[in-house]
């Protein structure tokens, strides 16, 4: 499996983010967001967490409209695999191919915790080393987290089973505690909380490691 990671000014989990994908068995590529094209052979994508383009504007507004992301779109619509943590969650809603947006959190403040979560889905490639239902501990640090949908979409991706994951105790006011969300072929995941954060022990933990695992596994059994 080939992964991509793209670092904007102001990423700063992208070298974390790389890394848990050479963890899981990966090989990465790291490209700069000028560059307009992607590596051969690319499987996924990942958009990693940070204050791209120090967040003026909106949180990933500058970014989406980035060389790179048109690269990225085109990957997506051809239905390639890509994962947008934190920032890169903004990015990807920034550029149409998530749905909803985030905005300030509901507390006004800064969060950077340990946070329960439950896994709202087990079928996606992003879920299944979970499975629906389990319970698990992921970092976020976030400021603009706030996740907002219309009533309609909010309907679609509770009628869809399109809720990757949602928060045990909700920590920024997000709709229906979403944590994360699938895209419409559920080969996009889009999540605020860290999963390339724990998937070590002597880091912190290892609840991140099954998300990464089975990507690995899902895309190298296609």
């Amino acid at each position: 499996m080939k992964a991509a990671v793209i670092t904007f000014p102001g990423s700063n989990c992208d070298r974390d983010l790389s890394d848990a994908f050479r963890a899981a068995g990966c090989g990465v590529t790291e490209v700069w967001h000028k560059d307009s094209t992607l590596p051969e052979g690319v499987d996924i994508i990942g958009i990693p967490g940070g204050f791209s383009f120090g967040d003026y504007l909106r949180c990933g507004a500058i970014a989406g409209r980035s060389p790179v992301m048109k690269a990225v779109a085109d990957h997506v619509h051809r239905g390639g695999y890509a994962i947008g943590i934190c920032n890169g969650f903004q990015v990807l809603c920034e550029t149409g191919l998530l749905p909803g947006a985030l905005m300030r959190n509901a507390g006004l403040k800064f969060t950077c915790k340990m946070q329960a979560l439950t896994v709202a889905t087990g079928d996606s490639i992003f879920t299944r080393g979970y499975g629906e239902g389990a319970e698990i501990s992921i970092p976020l640090a976030h400021h603009d987290g706030n996740y907002v949908i219309d009533a309609e979409g909010l309907a679609a991706l509770k009628d869809e089973d399109r809720v990757a994951f949602r928060y045990r105790a909700n920590p920024n006011g997000s709709v229906d505690d979403i944590a994360g969300i699938l895209s419409e072929n559920r080969r996009v995941l889009g999540m605020m909380p860290h999963p390339e954060r724990v998937v070590d022990a002597r880091v912190g933990g290892t609840d991140g490691r099954a998300l990464f695992a089975g990507l690995v596994d899902a895309l190298a059994d296609a």
